[in-house]
């Protein structure tokens, strides 16, 4: 019981490391040169702070739900180290559970949007652009954040 619990804590600390890094990193599209992310566009390096995208509701509300399953994340992992030290024995970490899930949630509708609306752009004419590293991060924490709410709902404190 304890190597899964070091396990699925392991697995959370890199899933809240890979949101930042997602989220911070102006690579979710990429054509040549040029990478373009929630925050800049970066071209050899040098990163300004006007976007390709516009200035849209659709991608302020990206950039909103990305920020906020960094911050779910984070208010999961501090519950599940409270309720690892302070829970009776056989009971469920329902909270960190339900906590992450909301995480999950947040991811969803951020990586959804941006998929829908800007993924397939191209973002300079004539260049091929493809998704960076930050977009397939956005996706694995999607489905480690799934992993990881669920098992804390179903484990017990043994």
């Amino acid at each position: 019981m304890l190597v899964l619990l070091a396990g699925i804590f392991v697995v959370h600390i890199a899933t809240v490391v890979m949101l930042f890094v997602c989220t911070i990193a102006n690579v979710w599209v990429v054509a040549g040169d040029v990478s373009a992310g929630l925050w800049g566009n970066c071209t050899q390096g040098d990163c300004s702070g006007r976007l390709w995208y516009g200035d849209d509701d659709a991608f302020k509300t990206v950039q909103a739900f990305m920020i906020l399953s960094i911050i779910f994340s984070v208010i999961s992992l501090v519950v599940f180290v409270f309720q690892l030290f302070t829970m009776e024995k056989g009971n469920r970490f329902f909270l960190s559970g339900a906590t992450m899930l909301v995480c999950w949630l947040c991811i969803l509708v951020g990586a959804s949007i941006y998929t829908n609306r800007y993924a397939n752009l191209s973002v300079v004419s004539g260049l091929e652009s493809h998704h960076g590293y930050s977009f397939i991060l956005a996706w694995i924490c999607f489905c480690f954040s799934f992993i990881i709410g669920i098992l804390y709902l179903v484990l017990r404190k043994k």
